[in-house]
């Protein structure tokens, strides 16, 4: 089958070199027919859908696995599950190599390309809102040393953003013959940053990047983020949550002996913290949660109520699964990242100092729990800072969608009217749920037209109904 994509003149001479002569005329005509035909020729792809031209594609790339997928969408002709050989150095590939998993869905080659960058790990693919509001075709990469894209050896020497910036370029490299519309990179959250971090590294790669809820952190305590939580909401609603950790914290035997007894059922368990340090975390991550989240002030019980009420509520926003020794492992990497070059937050103590017992009172505690508790170096926001002031420079075709709620909105990148950008910060909207599709009606127009201004087409997807 694989003849199929053999250029005209590739068949003339597969055959000419294993037939011998004379050559009967008979024989001469069935093979110019066949070479003239339209499945040979390539006319017959679209009448095929394309997903066998893709395929073709696919089986010559070299450091690529692939396998078909049953993954439906609409206006979706072919998906694939990919497995792609990275270097763990781009400087130095002979330092050995893991394989990536991405996930293609094709529409048509002469479609735009959407790139998601995630920050994590990807275990199945899926309909990003930005694909389905262009009607593009779509590639989702899992972020090195996430899920199963990791090396025989955790070395995390080789995980950092450049690192992770040169996976993508190679992978928008390998496919460039695959698609002739432009492509536009864009990730939620810490994939957000990714899409930041790439467009900084690789500007050319992509027309556009659109970011949602992405942090760019200065410092590994970025006290922004204090700033923020004593402004978001109304003073009413910032009182009930301080005196609902308060509470908590006043009850410190009570509350910890129901949470413990909590997260037995939960069947968590606690290595890299106490339990009781956990426990403190949990009641100090509260108002970032809170606001990140969305949560509703209206549900905030008062600090008079019953504790059982008091705690089941903490429950919904904050948790100690969150600080569990699962918690450590799945965000290990994440943690690694933040502590050498994203950077992150801390937990401002004062108000509650004298009645922590586990986390003392030697300052802010910080949100970073490196893996195994190893000592790394920080390298001072040198790189994140420079992001930063290139995209204030120089960051043009970026729409930035953020939640006014949404505590990492604090650190997220300001409105910069020198740039041809867009920033969005969405009233009433959080986290989960900053989305183009909780956008007004006037700002879906504007982002469809300047999509449309930017990549010089005009879109298919949802934004164009």
């Amino acid at each position: 089958m694989e003849l199929f994509f053999c250029s005209n003149v590739a068949i003339y001479f597969y055959f000419m070199n294993r037939i011998s002569y004379p050559l009967n005329f008979s024989f001469f005509s069935i093979l110019v027919m066949l070479v003239s035909s339209p499945v040979f020729s390539g006319e017959a792809h679209g009448q095929i859908s394309g997903a066998e031209a893709v395929e073709g594609f696919l089986y010559d790339l070299p450091d690529v696995r692939f396998e078909a997928s049953d993954f439906q969408w609409d206006n979706v002709k072919g998906a694939w599950n990919l497995k792609v050989r990275q270097p763990l150095d781009h400087d130095h590939p002979e330092k050995g190599s893991f394989y990536q998993r991405v996930y293609l869905s094709h529409r048509s080659a002469d479609l735009p390309v959407v790139m998601v960058t995630e920050g994590y790990s990807r275990g199945f693919n899926y309909p990003s809102e930005l694909a389905e509001a262009m009607g593009a075709n779509q590639i989702i990469v899992e972020h090195r040393y996430y899920g199963e894209s990791v090396p025989d050896s955790m070395d995390y020497d080789y995980l950092n953003i450049r690192q992770a910036a040169h996976d993508l370029h190679r992978i928008r490299t390998m496919l460039t013959g695959l698609y002739s519309g432009p492509w536009v990179a864009s990730g939620i959250s810490k994939g957000g940053q990714t899409t930041l971090y790439y467009r900084y590294f690789f500007p050319e790669d992509v027309a556009v990047s659109v970011p949602y809820v992405a942090p760019i952190n200065l410092s590994l305590e970025d006290e922004r983020i204090y700033a923020f939580l004593k402004d978001v909401g109304t003073a009413k609603c910032r009182k009930q949550i301080e005196a609902i950790q308060q509470r908590i914290l006043e009850d410190y035997d009570a509350s910890l002996l129901r949470l413990k007894w909590h997260a037995k059922g939960a069947e968590y368990r606690f290595g890299y913290l106490t339990v009781d340090e956990a426990f403190e975390y949990a009641v100090l991550e509260y108002p970032f949660s809170f606001w990140q989240w969305g949560a509703d002030c209206d549900e905030i019980p008062a600090a008079e109520e019953s504790l059982e009420v008091i705690l089941d509520h903490f429950l919904e926003v904050s948790g100690m699964g969150f600080f569990s020794d699962e918690g450590m492992t799945d965000y290990a990497s994440h943690y690694y990242q933040c502590a050498v070059e994203f950077g992150y937050y801390g937990y401002e103590v004062e108000p509650f100092a004298e009645k922590l017992r586990a986390l003392g009172q030697a300052g802010n505690p910080s949100a970073i729990f490196t893996p195994d508790h190893m000592d790394v170096q920080y390298d001072g926001g040198e790189l994140a800072q420079a992001v930063y002031d290139w995209l204030e420079s120089e960051g043009d075709e970026i729409i930035y969608i953020n939640g006014a709620l949404d505590t990492w909105s604090a650190t997220a990148m300001p409105v910069n009217k020198k740039r041809d950008a867009l920033y969005y910060f969405l009233e009433d909207q959080s986290h989960g749920t900053a989305r183009i599709r909780n956008m007004s009606e006037s700002q879906k127009r504007e982002v469809r037209s300047t999509l449309e201004r930017w990549l010089n087409l005009e879109l298919t997807g949802t934004l164009a109904d």
